[in-house]
């Protein structure tokens, strides 16, 4: 995978329609110093491109993703996609060493799976109590899905 979670995050914003700094902040949950440098490295990459338009009130920027960034992000998702479906596999199959060693290499994808609602909040839950791990060592509690119980 090309982009680190917070990279796919902001793309995936963009793609969503929002195309102001602040609005992306907000929504993909990025400061403000971290989105400066997270656009300026999809920009680099040619996954956004930064247009100013003139407006009433001044210059307005406005930030569109690219075709390259949309297959781009496309093949993020299905990257993601499938390291949920090994990790729940796994999980089926009950392989605490290989669901254990899983989860640690791909525990920086974790905020992207939440992000994208790709994975099963029970599942998420009981996977990490087969391991006799906690979520919150893991994930942040401002990232940790609703409803699930962090024990």
């Amino acid at each position: 995978m090309d982009e680190g979670p917070k990279e796919t995050i902001v793309l995936a914003t963009i793609k969503a329609g929002i195309k102001s700094f602040d609005k992306i902040s907000k929504v993909a949950n990025v400061p403000s110093k971290e989105l400066e440098q997270v656009l300026e490295k999809l920009e680099s990459r040619n996954l956004i491109v930064v247009n100013e338009k003139k407006g009433f009130l001044g210059i307005k920027i406005e930030i569109n993703i690219t075709e390259k960034g949309e297959k781009n992000l496309e093949n993020q998702i299905q990257e993601l996609k499938e390291k949920w479906r090994q990790m729940v596999q796994l999980y089926k199959l009950e392989d605490k060493p290989k669901l254990q060693q899983c989860i640690d290499e791909n525990k920086i994808f974790f905020k992207s799976l939440i992000f994208f609602g790709m994975l099963d909040k029970e599942i998420f839950s009981r996977m990490f109590k087969l391991v006799d791990l906690t979520m919150t060592d893991y994930i942040s509690s401002k990232d940790m899905p609703q409803d699930i119980d962090s024990e």
